[in-house]
């Protein structure tokens, strides 16, 4: 096989896992602040940080379009400070693939730390811990398994990702074709062998994930 079969394969796993790394710190920070702090729109932030989970990832991609096209303040800001647009670059890539990805992270979290008891934290309080070192030492430790699994869904997730890449990052082959894209243009053209491979390469990655959600649940249990 040459390098233009593993170059999508290569990317796919590079995109996933650095939009994993974002959502992974993001997502936490989230779901610390949504399962121990009680304000007025709790119920509405929750809904937008969820809501990335049932659009339509064409709806995804348009908005992120929106968000960061040239003609928007955020588009301008990075074409100053960088020189050149975010759109079809690898970092859209990476953007697009995050925000599918960071609804799983979170809602793996956040189950995590409920499910903590809170007498084991007040316990460390009444010790004198502070805030910062009882979620450091104990909350964060005792739903590891939560998190554990959440970032190995939003990495599946992530991999995965199509429709808003595409429109978000575009199929500019060594660039920002990921495998979901290149399964899709060889299908385009009729080459259904190059395209089985790349089904089954990232079938097989998608079930070790799997596997290995499944193995981490049950360890937990």
């Amino acid at each position: 096989m040459d390098s233009s079969f593993w170059e999508p394969i290569r990317l796919s796993i590079e995109i996933a896992l650095i939009s994993t790394l974002f959502v992974g710190f993001t997502g936490i920070l989230a779901a610390v602040i949504m399962a121990r702090k009680f304000f007025r729109g709790k119920v509405i932030i929750e809904t937008l940080l969820l809501l990335p989970l049932v659009l339509p990832p064409s709806v995804v991609g348009f908005l992120l379009i929106v968000i960061f096209g040239s003609r928007s303040p955020v588009g301008q800001a990075i074409i100053s400070l960088f020189g050149s647009p975010i759109m079809f670059t690898w970092w859209a890539g990476v953007i697009a693939s995050a925000v599918v990805a960071f609804p799983l992270m979170y809602q793996s979290a956040k189950t995590g730390l409920e499910s903590i008891d809170p007498d084991i934290e007040d316990a460390a309080k009444v010790d004198g811990a502070s805030q910062g070192r009882v979620l450091l030492h104990i909350s964060l430790p005792l739903a590891a398994g939560s998190i554990v699994t959440g970032l190995l869904l939003s990495f599946a997730r992530a991999l995965g990702e199509f429709g808003a890449t595409l429109m978000f990052a575009g199929n500019i082959p060594g660039k920002t074709q990921t495998v979901p894209t290149a399964i899709y243009m060889a299908i385009d053209s009729g080459d259904m062998e190059l395209a089985w491979m790349w089904v089954l390469s990232i079938i097989g990655i998608s079930f070790f994930m799997l596997t290995a959600v499944s193995i981490t649940r049950s360890r937990i249990r």
